[in-house]
């Protein structure tokens, strides 16, 4: 369904991530030893979980004939102690009604990464000599 490939270059924690035919970068604050080269692992899990909101809400809206106009989403990791969570606020056109805003959020709770981050997906994890 999905694949990525990494490779870590001189830097101490820059990472190369390819997926397809793009290319991102990853990288840590200087504050924890990295050079701020690109998004950190935490702000790409957000991206991913805001574009997946995004795009589906955007299929369901095209579905029904919404006007959805654009869609703007902030989202926050937050850490208190051994609890974490994800603030996601997600904001509408003021010209869909109430009832269509209220569907929306729904459908917002089942896009597919947000089903996949709520199970636990399970990881399993091979060494291999390269």
């Amino acid at each position: 369904m999905a694949t990525a490939h990494l490779d870590s270059g001189d830097a101490p924690f820059a990472q190369r991530i390819r997926m397809g035919s793009h290319t991102i970068v990853s990288d840590e604050l200087p504050s924890l030893g990295g050079a701020d080269a690109g998004a950190s692992p935490y702000e790409l899990l957000l991206a991913s979980l805001g574009a997946c909101t995004s795009i589906t809400l955007r299929m369901y809206a095209d579905r029904k004939g919404w006007t959805l106009g654009p869609v703007h989403i902030d989202l926050h990791f937050v850490r208190e102690g051994d609890i974490e969570r994800i603030e996601r606020t997600i904001v509408l056109s003021s010209s869909l009604t109430d009832e269509q805003r209220a569907r929306l959020a729904e459908i917002a709770e089942k896009t597919p990464v947000t089903k996949t981050l709520r199970r636990a997906t399970p990881i399993e994890t091979k060494i291999a000599i390269g």
